[in-house]
């Protein structure tokens, strides 16, 4: 997550919302509350509809389907502005978890909060792709303590390797029906592109490949 968080108050004006989403180049920020709660979320799509209505004047039918927008039209402070209440992740969350509430939530970003709710950094799509990144020694170190050592602690044949993130796991299995769970452990680490199995059993039939 990034640190320190760009925030504004429950009452900061709307110019001062407009001025810090600008100085600082992000297109939202969380909103707080006393000692730094996270109440909520403002961004440039909940200024929009002030420039959006200014000079019209909807009929009812448009009044009653963009209800929510036009009363953040008339919103002066950031508390009237911002989308509460706002989706969060919990600093101990995963990354996964942290994509997978940006995909249904269908959000760029998440402030991320301890137990009491309070602020403790921000998390965007950027963020989560940056794990990509990570160093392949450190993937495979990774891959072999908490993969290889758990499913296969007797057996030392189990090679490891990873290329551009991909990671090839290769040897010989007398259990191949441990494959699959071994293909869903690595896929599990951080920075893990793709999993290919390249195993050969030794089973009553003598070797085969998976």
């Amino acid at each position: 997550m990034t640190r320190p968080v760009v925030a504004v108050g429950r009452a900061a004006s709307f110019k001062e919302v407009v001025r810090t989403l600008g100085q600082w180049r992000v297109s939202a920020m969380p909103v707080l509350e006393g000692e730094g709660r996270v109440i909520g979320v403002v961004s440039e799509a909940d200024l929009l509809p002030k420039e959006e209505f200014r000079d019209s004047d909807p009929d009812r039918f448009e009044r009653l389907r963009r209800l929510p927008d036009l009363e953040k039209a008339g919103g002066v402070v950031a508390e009237e502005l911002m989308s509460s209440p706002a989706v969060t992740v919990h600093m101990d969350a995963t990354l996964a978890e942290a994509a997978r509430i940006m995909a249904v939530k269908r959000v760029k970003r998440l402030p991320v909060v301890d137990a009491e709710g309070m602020l403790r950094g921000i998390v965007s799509r950027g963020d989560l792709l940056k794990v990509f990144l990570r160093p392949e020694e450190d993937i495979e170190e990774e891959v072999r303590r908490t993969v290889v050592s758990y499913l296969f602690p007797d057996n030392s044949g189990i090679h490891v390797r990873v290329a551009d993130g991909v990671v090839t796991l290769s040897g010989q299995l007398r259990d191949t029906s441990l494959i699959p769970v071994a293909a869903r452990l690595t896929q599990a680490v951080e920075g893990v592109v793709d999993v290919e199995c390249h195993f050969r059993g030794a089973g009553p039939d003598g070797p085969r490949t998976s």
